[in-house]
Formats: C-alpha cells, sequence, structure tokens
C-alpha cells in the first residue's frame, strides 16, 4: 500500500471539528517526534503491551505496507519499547510511521530511521522480554479509543484518527 502524505491536520480538524460521531478523533499534544519522518499517515495496527516490546519487535519485523503501528504502553515512563534496532526495522520493512503510548531509545538513532516515530519520552532503560502483549485489539491511547483498521494522521501540528481514510 503506498499513500502520499499530502495532508495537514489542521485542515483535517476544521473539516471534522463538529464530528460528533466519534469516527474522528484528536490525541492529546503530549507526543514527541524522534523519527526522520516528521509526516505520516496510514491503517492502523495496534498493540497493547506494558514495559514488554515483544509484541512491537514482532510487528515491526514484519511487513509494514505503508501502516501505522499504534502502541498502547500503558503510558509508562519506565522502559523504552521502541530502540535503535527498531526502528530500522520498521524503515526497511515498510511501516510509514509508529506511535507509542510510552518510551523510546537510542534516539540519535531513531532520528536517521526513515520512518515516522512519536512517544511521550525517552528512556534509556529496555524492556525485558516476558512475551506479553496483544496485537490487533481496541486500545486507549491517552484516554483515546484507537482500533485497527483506522487511520492514522501525524504532522508538525498533531495526531488524528480516523474510523475511515480522510482527503481534504
Amino acid at each position: 500500500m503506498s499513500f502520499s502524505p499530502l495532508f495537514a491536520c489542521c485542515d483535517l480538524c476544521d473539516v471534522h471539528k463538529n464530528d460528533g460521531s466519534d469516527a474522528f478523533r484528536v490525541l492529546p499534544p503530549v507526543f514527541r517526534d524522534f523519527g526522520a519522518v516528521p509526516r505520516f499517515a496510514g491503517p492502523v495496527v495496534t498493540v497493547k503491551c506494558f514495559e514488554d516490546n515483544t509484541p512491537v519487535k514482532q510487528a515491526v519485523e514484519s511487513a509494514g505496507e505503508g501502516r501505522v503501528l499504534v502502541v498502547d504502553g500503558g503510558g509508562s515512563l519506565r522502559r523504552a519499547l521502541l530502540g535503535g534496532n527498531l526502528g530500522a526495522a520498521a524503515a526497511r520493512n515498510g511501516w510509514a510511521g509508529v506511535v507509542i503510548d510510552g518510551c523510546v531509545r537510542d534516539v540519535a538513532e531513531l532520528r536517521d530511521s526513515a520512518v515516522g516515530i512519536r512517544a511521550l519520552a525517552s528512556m534509556p532503560l529496555p524492556t525485558e522480554r516476558k512475551q506479553n502483549g496483544q496485537r490487533d485489539v481496541a486500545i486507549q491511547i491517552q484516554g483515546v479509543w484507537v482500533r485497527p483498521g483506522d487511520w492514522l494522521y501525524a504532522d508538525e501540528d498533531g495526531i488524528v484518527v480516523s474510523s475511515v481514510q480522510l482527503t481534504v
């Protein structure tokens, strides 16, 4: 799947600001940009894990096909769910982006990864692999529901999620 990110989150919000159906959602402005690609969009794949990046590793090592991996890391600031090796894997395998409700590490390496990466903060401590987590389930990111198959749009102004692909 190929998607050209010719959109602006502000324009999407202007068009959908009165959508009361919950089909259009805006994530809170708490995410920092860590990747080399500041603007990305695509259909969502979800992962839910807490301080164990096993399912994140499995996802980014598979074909991304222009999708966006959204990770419910429980907002933990104690362990990094994505580092330089996994960021490089995401870029190499065709992921458009990764959004993590949690931390990343190897910030200098991530900055060179040709993929969009958003997370709450950096944390040098890695996870312990316990084989815990779920994939392709509805998750809540900072209080906002994100479901597999939703569309996520991220740019310099923020991140929006829609139940359908949007055009401006």
